[in-house]
């Protein structure tokens, strides 16, 4: 459970950031037939950003393979993020992030 609880915290401050800049952009969640799944899906400015929020402080690779299905849509993917309990921001790859739940 403390994961969904998290994962709600998360969405909440990161619509609360939006709202309270004035930045615009739509939120998704993305789950397919074959049970890819993305947490959130941050779309602004032509292009996707996904976003995975684990309650660990040791994230893997693995946890960002469902962000190559975003490469079969209409709009380019930009830089991946997963939120964590880290408590450094690290790159993950070159194109994606491990994000700090206090960096939000």
């Amino acid at each position: 459970m403390s994961g969904a609880i998290l994962e709600n915290y998360v969405v909440s401050e990161i619509r609360k950031t939006f709202c309270n800049t004035g930045r615009t952009g739509n939120l998704w969640y993305y789950r397919d037939k074959d049970q890819h799944e993305v947490d959130m899906i941050i779309e602004q400015n032509g292009e996707v950003c996904p976003i995975e929020i684990k309650r660990t402080s040791n994230p893997g690779s693995e946890l960002v393979k469902a962000f190559e299905m975003l490469d079969k849509g209409p709009l380019p993917r930009g830089n991946g993020a997963i939120i964590c309990t880290r408590e450094k921001l690290t790159a993950l790859d070159a194109k994606n992030f491990v994000v700090p739940i206090w960096m939000i």
